[in-house]
């Protein structure tokens, strides 16, 4: 699971930088995973898989590049895995889950997936920003460097606990978390709170709303496990509240290792694994990318007789 992080120097992430991080690093994440894995790839790789989307275009375009370079070098299949299906497939695979409601949240996604009908369902969703954008961007607008959200959760940490009254946005079983943002930097700015409180109020007031349409999805589907994965799942304050939750309704509560929550190459081998034993196949041509690429808009044959 060898991997290289692209950390911005300032501000948010860049897209041209953060493609030019993967072009400069793609050779040398291959090269160590080939060296710790120990085997030869002529002879023993015989899968590329790569994430097809969704996600920023000029990262996708790079790392779909060099896929098929692999995949035609090595005379080998290729297939294309939507990332967001391969951070609850690595979830599973690592935790033993067998069929969990998934909070899946990142700087880029915020969902409450279940499987239903041999597709993984979106029961709820942002309208705006994802859960780890919001976190992130208010962290940048007062003066913290990316990523924020470790950041938030150690001055919430030292915080009084105070809960500040910011904006709560539940509609039906979606999210919105960009007034919530806005009116915590706008308290900033006005030197009305002290940060410690806000930081603590921002993370209670998101997490809560993440946790109340979980808990819905939770009554709806009646499974019994509960699953957070994706970067802010490193978050203990939010595995906290969740599990409380799954408690509350005879769940079992389950996270990955964090270098399996946070975007990573194992998950993508492995869902690749999946896809091809149940018979997906793709023709390079048919590997472009798609940054939109929803959840739900993906076939899910290796769990057909689920």
């Amino acid at each position: 699971n060898a991997r290289e992080a692209y950390e911005p120097k300032k501000g948010g992430i860049h897209p041209r930088e953060a493609a030019q991080a993967h072009s400069e690093n793609a050779r040398k994440v291959l090269d160590r995973a080939i060296k710790e894995a120990e085997i030869d790839a002529k002879e023993d790789i015989d899968l590329i898989a790569f994430s097809q989307g969704p996600g920023l275009g000029s990262c996708l375009r790079t790392v779909a590049t060099a896929a098929r370079a692999l995949s035609v070098w090595l005379e080998v299949p290729i297939i294309g895995i939507n990332h967001c299906v391969a951070h609850v497939e690595i979830g599973r695979l690592t935790e033993e889950a067998i069929d969990p409601v998934t909070l899946y949240v990142s700087g880029g996604n915020t969902q409450v997936i279940a499987f239903d009908g041999g597709r993984y369902r979106i029961f709820g969703e942002t309208l705006d920003i994802a859960l780890g954008n919001c976190l992130d961007t208010f962290a940048r607008k007062v003066g913290m460097q990316h990523p924020g959200g470790p950041r938030i959760e150690k001055l919430a940490k030292e915080s009084g606990k105070n809960l500040i009254d910011l904006p709560y946005s539940v509609k039906g079983m979606d999210l919105s978390f960009s007034g919530l943002m806005t009116e915590a930097v706008r308290k900033y700015e006005n030197d009305e709170v002290s940060i410690e409180d806000l930081a603590y109020s921002l993370q209670e007031t998101a997490f809560a709303a993440v946790v109340e349409v979980t808990e819905r999805a939770i009554a709806h589907t009646e499974k019994n496990e509960v699953m957070l994965v994706g970067g802010v799942a490193a978050n203990k304050r939010l595995r906290e509240m969740i599990n409380l939750m799954a408690q509350e309704h005879d769940a079992k509560f389950y996270v990955p290792p964090m270098e399996f929550c946070a975007d990573n190459g194992a998950m993508i081998a492995w869902t690749g694994i999946l896809a091809h034993k149940s018979g997906e196949e793709q023709k390079v041509e048919e590997t472009r990318i798609q940054q939109r690429w929803r959840t739900d808009e993906v076939e899910i044959p290796w769990r057909n007789n689920q």
